[in-house]
């Protein structure tokens, strides 16, 4: 039966590569075809090929329509922070309050910390510089107190979106 799983995964990954690249390139025509289907064989040989060295896996438990609801958030939160770093790089006197502090993390799985300190690094004016065991060091161009209940909300929306529970 696990057999069957491999083949079902390469089988998807082969179908989604060919859609992909069917969807990117916008040309049919047959020689640009056949570097599309060799490029799929390869990748999904290397895929393959990979899987059978390290066989690292790992369970995706996101949820779907939480998932959606939080990159919409999140890109309203991007666009308001890159304008507040647009109104501080034109300014002339460029207002600039760096700190580097720690964000405490709630996510129980490695996708779901991926995920918070990549959404922390995507926010302009802010950059996740390091890991901990249970906590993010991060940058920010202008600091202030209520960057850390901001950062509390994203964690805790993080934590809700990876199935985890939030640990207040």
């Amino acid at each position: 039966m696990a057999k069957r799983g491999y083949w079902v995964r390469t089988i998807f990954t082969a179908t989604v590569l060919t859609a992909l690249w069917l969807l990117l390139s916008g040309l049919y025509k047959p020689m640009i075809l056949g570097f599309g289907a060799a490029s799929v064989v390869l990748v999904v040989l290397v895929v393959r090929r990979m899987d059978a060295v390290d066989g690292d896996q790992f369970a995706i438990r996101l949820k779907p329509i939480p998932f959606l609801g939080y990159m919409i958030w999140l890109l309203v939160e991007i666009a308001k922070s890159n304008w507040a770093v647009t109104k501080i790089v034109l300014s002339p006197t460029m207002p600039i309050r760096q700190h580097l502090f720690n964000v405490p993390c709630s996510q129980q799985t490695d996708l779901g910390q991926v995920i918070f300190a990549s959404s922390i690094t995507l926010t302009p004016g802010t950059i996740s510089v390091e890991t901990e065991e249970g906590h993010f060091q991060v940058h920010a161009l202008d600091y202030s107190d209520d960057d850390m209940d901001a950062l509390a909300d994203m964690d805790m929306r993080v934590t809700t979106v990876d199935g985890g529970s939030h640990n207040v």
